[in-house]
């Protein structure tokens, strides 16, 4: 531990593992250091009840691309998939859930009208999906490699055609309730698919900039390829693990148990970590996989910022607005209209626009939904020995409940799960009686657990004012903070959260392109 390193990484969440195995695969001596006693941060697999385990927060699949699995040869340690291109169906007390990749019982319109504009989203999906795949560019242009990354998305940009790249320009910067009123009537299909707009966000329906987290979800299934929305044999702790048995292959150095109390100085530079119990660890450069907050006001500290940082830093927008839901059923519960390929795949919540928003509402006031939208799964079905023989796990995220609970946090969390359950049962009579196990995550309690700043899967709000350059800091926006040798390569930065690994990726890249590279 006393050996000086190329570079140190803090935390062992995904991001910093993808960053910290691509610095090693260019011959660089990394040592990662993570607080917690197992490598994934949000990514874990957690027992929540004796012999029930669960994903801990992110619980599928969704965004990770295929180039990173084959990369990285996951495969080869141990990464196996319980269940690939999984269906999404939206339920409905009174009917067949609606299944959102071949939706039946649309009116002869929007029968019409759902498959050109899904192609027409999906191919606005691509186009941010190319940002996601790139390092966002100093606006000055300086370097080649970030003027010709501008002109492939001009190019891409003009041959979208004129007609695609106006409607692009027009609904940019919309409220996704609008567009889909613009196209669509049926209200259980709006409503689910503004649901993934408003997925691990601050926003609802009617909220400006909400295309564009739609837009954001779009662009990460197409990175997923053929795989598309999947579940990890073991829990998405099993994909963690595959991870970090990639880095100890290629000599990355883990430890667990082990958390940084400050980030040191020398010469105006970073130069190494002091651990919680005093011993200190030289390196050439650091680079955090942390909270913005926590890596620049408490590991670095402010008197290290200008003032301007220290402000912007301090009112960079993190406040998370999904709770997780976890329950060992002694059955397996029986939802309306969802046949048994439905439970094996994503279910929502979420039968209006409308519903939608009434339900984000009261979080502009720090209180609770009266009836909150779910995304549910039943992860059992396609991974049997995440619970006894015979019963099952259901897993749940909660939309929109408030970082803070008000004056009665315990009567808060108390009302909260009374609704969640009466919405369950309206789609799944009896399922209470099913009940064995419970267990509730609130935002605040995914920050203590997990370390996500504010709660928020992203570590940071995705709107324009924090997206591409601007994420996390127009002036950090390249992985490198103000203070020379100190880098970062969490969900704060650019391209945001869920489980892809590409903040990471691009942090080592643009650490190994520096002149300053170790």
């Amino acid at each position: 531990m006393n050996t000086r390193f190329d570079a140190i990484v803090i935390g062992a969440g995904h991001n910093g593992l993808a960053c910290a195995l691509d610095l090693a695969r260019a011959g660089r001596k990394v040592l990662v250091l993570e607080a917690r006693d197992q490598v994934g941060g949000a990514a874990v697999t957690r027992s929540f009840a004796p012999g029930f385990s669960v994903s801990g927060c992110a619980h599928l699949l969704h965004a990770l691309p295929q180039s990173m699995v084959q990369d990285f040869g996951l495969q080869s340690h141990g990464l196996l998939l319980a269940a690939q291109a999984m269906p999404t169906h939206a339920l409905r007390p009174d009917g067949p859930a609606l299944a959102l990749h071949a939706p039946s019982g649309l009116n002869a319109a929007d029968a019409q009208a759902y498959t050109p504009f899904q192609k027409r989203m999906q191919g606005f999906g691509a186009l941010v999906a190319h940002l996601l795949k790139t390092s966002p560019p100093q606006l000055s242009l300086t370097r080649w490699g970030e003027r010709w990354a501008m002109l492939r998305l001009a190019l891409r940009l003009r041959l979208m055609g004129k007609s695609a790249m106006r409607e692009l320009l027009r609904i940019g910067g919309m409220n996704v309730y609008d567009l889909l009123d613009d196209n669509l009537a049926d209200a259980p299909l709006k409503g689910a698919l503004a649901f993934d707009a408003c997925l691990g966000g601050e926003y609802g329906p009617r909220s400006p900039g909400t295309v564009l987290t739609w837009l954001y979800r779009l662009a990460g299934q197409q990175g997923a390829g053929n795989s598309g929305l999947s579940q990890v044999l073991g829990g998405m702790g099993a994909f963690s693990d595959a991870l970090g048995l990639a880095c100890t292959a290629q000599g990355v150095q883990i430890r667990t148990g082990l958390a940084v109390q400050n980030i040191l100085t020398r010469d105006d530079k970073a130069c190494g970590v002091r651990l919680a119990d005093g011993q200190e660890i030289e390196a050439a450069i650091v680079v955090s996989g942390t909270g913005l907050k926590h890596t620049l006001l408490e590991l670095l500290g402010a008197a290290q910022l200008d003032t301007g940082t220290v402000r912007r830093v301090r009112h960079f927008r993190a406040r998370g607005l999904v709770a997780k839901l976890h329950l060992g059923l002694s059955a397996l519960p029986a939802f309306t209209g969802a046949d048994a390929a439905a439970l094996r795949g994503r279910l929502l919540i979420s039968p209006s626009m409308d519903y939608l928003e009434q339900a984000f509402n009261p979080s502009k006031y720090r209180e609770i939904p009266e009836r909150p939208a779910l995304e549910i799964s039943i992860p059992t079905l396609n991974d049997p020995g995440l619970a006894p023989e015979g019963k099952h796990v259901l897993s749940a995220l909660v939309q929109f409940v408030p970082y803070e609970l008000g004056p009665h946090p315990q009567a808060a969390r108390a009302k909260l799960l009374q609704n969640i359950f009466a919405v369950l049962e309206n789609h799944a009579p009896g399922l209470g009686a099913l009940v064995e196990h419970c267990e509730l995550l609130t935002p605040s309690d995914i920050e203590r657990e997990f370390g996500l700043a504010g709660g928020h899967w992203h570590q940071g709000a995705l709107s324009f004012d924090q997206f591409f350059i601007n994420r996390p800091l127009p002036l950090y926006q390249q992985y490198q903070s103000q203070l020379p040798g100190l880098w970062m390569c969490g969900a704060a930065c650019h391209p945001g959260g869920s489980v892809m690994g590409l903040a990471g990726r691009h942090a080592a890249r643009a650490i190994l392109e520096s002149r300053s590279a170790p």
